[in-house]
């Protein structure tokens, strides 16, 4: 299989769904980026990578970051992260307060921004400092050294995370939080805020394909990964979950800053950057792409 080739004709058939969707606003740092970028990364389990387009070029990982973390938290602490959220797709928006209330607190899932917020405390509990933990983390899977926080998307995050801080304190109220909601918040702000590219987001995500099985030794069990990537399918990608089962058929995960990593499970990660979002949050013409790829790889896990 010819797979450069492949992402050099992805890339090329790309330019119509590069102007389909809008880029986040809400998060005034990002909606300052040159929208008509597209890159695409593909790391293989036999070590080779491939790359096309803005492959090389930073973004803000956003979501994407949770993936991590709740590996992460599901390797210092087991199980026990599951009696403080749910397994389960949402079916609301990312940041619904609603659905937090009318379960009591206990977040739908670990992706989900109430979710992720239980995921960083407990990982602030187990670490001390999560972010840091992260970063370290990031850099090492990736191989690149120079992974960073971007601070002036940290710091617009910080000024406008009025919701994320609602929630934080909702959690509090049922005794789902515990740490000082400012320094849950700040550390979610900061993991959300780091930039990397396609390249290095799909070689970090390696683990998520080999069985959990990372750069230097057993990142999770085989059956850790089975249930992580299991997640992803059901609930990472916001509410279109579904669509994205049925165009697509891999465990992803997206965040608002345009980007997608997607594991085929025992062959290997993608990932994808376009940052205009479909009205789901998910990147317009990285979803495209994926279909396209798997369209023609036969790499669907279905």
């Amino acid at each position: 299989m010819n797979i450069q080739g492949l992402l050099d004709d992805i890339v090329t058939e790309n330019n119509a769904a590069l102007q389909e969707g809008a880029v986040a606003d809400y998060i005034p740092g990002l909606e300052t980026v040159d929208a008509d970028q597209f890159g695409i990364a593909v790391a293989m389990n036999s070590g080779e990578t491939y790359r096309a387009g803005h492959s090389s070029t930073n973004f803000s990982i956003q979501s994407i970051s949770k993936v991590f973390t709740l590996a992460l938290a599901m390797a210092l602490d087991g199980d026990e992260l599951w009696t403080r959220v749910s397994r389960e797709p949402s079916g609301t928006p990312f940041n619904s307060l609603v659905q937090l209330e009318q379960e009591h607190g206990i977040p739908r899932n670990p992706f989900i921004n109430s979710g992720a917020l239980v995921v960083t405390d407990r990982l602030l509990t187990l670490t001390a400092d999560s972010q840091e933990c992260l970063q370290t983390f990031l850099r090492q899977q990736s191989s690149n050294p120079l992974i960073q926080v971007d601070e002036m998307i940290a710091a617009s995050e910080k000024a406008t995370g009025h919701r994320n801080a609602s929630l934080a304190y909702f959690l509090t109220s049922y005794n789902n939080m515990v740490n000082p909601v400012p320094r849950v918040l700040n550390a979610y702000f900061r993991q959300c805020a780091i930039a990397m590219s396609c390249e290095d987001l799909a070689t970090a995500g390696g683990f998520l394909s080999r069985g959990g099985r990372g750069v230097d030794g057993s990142v999770l069990t085989a059956d850790q990964v089975r249930r992580l990537n299991a997640v992803m399918l059901t609930c990472g990608t916001y509410d279109a979950a579904g669509d994205f089962a049925y165009r697509v058929g891999l465990p992803c995960k997206s965040g608002v800053g345009g980007g997608i990593l997607a594991v085929v499970p025992g062959i290997c990660t993608i990932a994808v950057w376009g940052p205009r979002l479909s009205k789901s949050g998910n990147s317009s013409a990285g979803v495209t792409a994926l279909a396209k790829l798997t369209a023609r790889t036969g790499w669907s896990i279905f």
